[in-house]
């Protein structure tokens, strides 16, 4: 990858469209737009109508044209994008033009890609866009927008200034040794280092809740036939989905579908009713019933509250474990069961009770009051506990007395991990894993 050359891609989705945008990023982008655009005054910032031209002066196009000057630019280059009439054709032309002008098609992510490197973001920032782009809730992309505008590394300073003080006061006291100045005694030491450590594990321990907002989390339905499973699905999607009757066995697949519960993406499944069955076709659902449990990350085990609970409810309920709720369906008939969350499928009533029961599930106490207080990236999860493994070892080496070099070293170790995540200290082939899973154009 070429970072001197100027580049250019397509930077909204494909296919017909109201508008198109075509970006231009580099040291010649001005330059490449003149040569495919009538006559435009770069006036940085403005939008200027102009005219998308052949190889032979006709029009092709009529566009707006707004430039952006380096460094105030997403790139920190000149970056120049030109709106289109959203057909493929005219698209293409423009982009070709560019090309024959001596453009270079963009890799994927390379423009934010470029921005990292110019030091218009960093990292954590530019895997944020890439969160934002993805996101698939509102409350997704709040998370991510915050994580643009820069709160990883915001959460990550009380970590890292401490953490390089500290080096900085033991570097010293090796260079004073000769004069038999102890600088940085142990218990000053240890002082220093616990609310570093603390705060690296309590960081990391949060993408307990993160990765949830991030990937989602899949939860099924389970129970006995015509407990109203598939009535439940269909008002936790808020529409009908699974077939609803009142034969028993109804379903004999998974149905699944993706509904928004607190802005968490959570993919529900509709499994066959579990019981006793002879039919062939009927026992491979079950089966797959069976399996859906096993691999989800929450189970409702839903209950008939309008009848006496079975031994195979007992059962399923054992089966499912503590990763389940109790849900008791058909409240509107009467009836309750300690343990289990009243709901009526039909009415409605007691849903909103157990959507806040599937979140409290699976998130840690005050979680939703703490957008900006949790890392969303396994990546950054990963980074935070081999720094927390290297603080626990010096604090470690301080209360078994190793000299002030030796500890060094893990301090250090710890400090490469937190560089990593904001990019001080990344490697080529992790940027190009990072960025290569960007669309074109961004």
């Amino acid at each position: 990858m070429q970072l001197a050359d100027t580049i250019v891609a397509l930077s909204t989705p494909p296919g017909r469209a109201g508008i198109g945008i075509v970006r231009l990023s580099g040291a010649n982008a001005r330059e490449i737009a003149a040569r495919i655009l009538s006559p435009v005054e770069w006036h940085p910032w403005q939008a200027h109508l102009a005219e998308l031209l052949d190889e032979a002066g006709h029009v092709v196009d009529q566009v707006v044209v707004t430039f952006f000057a380096r460094p105030r630019s997403y790139t920190a280059e000149d970056l120049i994008e030109i709106a289109c009439h959203g057909s493929p054709v005219v698209l293409r032309h423009a982009i070709q033009r560019a090309l024959e002008c001596g453009a270079r098609l963009a890799e994927p992510g390379e423009f934010t890609l470029r921005a990292f490197l110019n030091g218009r973001i960093d990292l954590p920032q530019a895997e944020a866009v890439r969160d934002l782009i993805d996101a698939t809730t509102v409350y997704q992309a709040r998370v991510a927008a915050q994580q643009v505008e820069g709160s990883v590394s915001r959460r990550l300073a009380p970590l890292k200034e401490p953490l390089l003080e500290l080096i900085a006061l033991l570097e010293a006291g090796i260079d004073f040794a000769e004069d038999d100045i102890s600088v940085a005694p142990r218990e000053e030491i240890l002082r220093r280092l616990a609310p570093i450590l603390r705060g690296a594990e309590q960081l990391a321990a949060s993408f307990q809740y993160g990765g949830l907002v991030r990937q989602g989390l899949t939860l099924a339905i389970v129970g006995r036939p015509n407990v109203g499973k598939s009535s439940l699905f269909n008002r936790l999607l808020e529409q009908d989905r699974a077939i609803v009757t009142e034969i028993p066995g109804t379903t004999r697949d998974l149905v699944s579908e993706t509904a928004s519960i607190g802005g968490i993406p959570v993919k529900l499944y509709d499994t066959a009713g579990i019981r006793a069955t002879e039919e062939r076709v009927e026992a491979l659902g079950i089966e797959r019933s069976y399996q859906a449990m096993a691999d989800a990350d929450l189970t409702l085990v839903v209950l008939d509250l309008s009848q006496s609970m079975t031994a195979e409810d007992e059962a399923l309920m054992a089966r499912a474990g503590a990763r389940a709720l109790i849900v008791g369906n058909k409240s509107d008939l009467g009836g309750a069961g300690a343990g289990q969350l009243p709901v009526s499928a039909l009415t409605g009533a007691g849903i909103a009770e157990l959507r806040a029961a599937i979140l409290a599930a699976v998130a840690p106490d005050g979680a939703f009051e703490q957008e900006t207080g949790f890392i969303t990236s396994l990546r950054h999860e990963q980074l935070l506990r081999e720094s927390a493994e290297y603080l626990a070892k010096a604090r470690g080496a301080v209360e078994a007395g190793i000299p002030h070099e030796m500890l060094l070293l893990d301090l250090y170790g710890a400090l490469r991990p937190i560089d990593a995540i904001t990019g001080a200290t990344t490697a080529d082939d992790i940027l190009n894993r990072i960025f290569s899973t960007f669309c074109i154009g961004k």
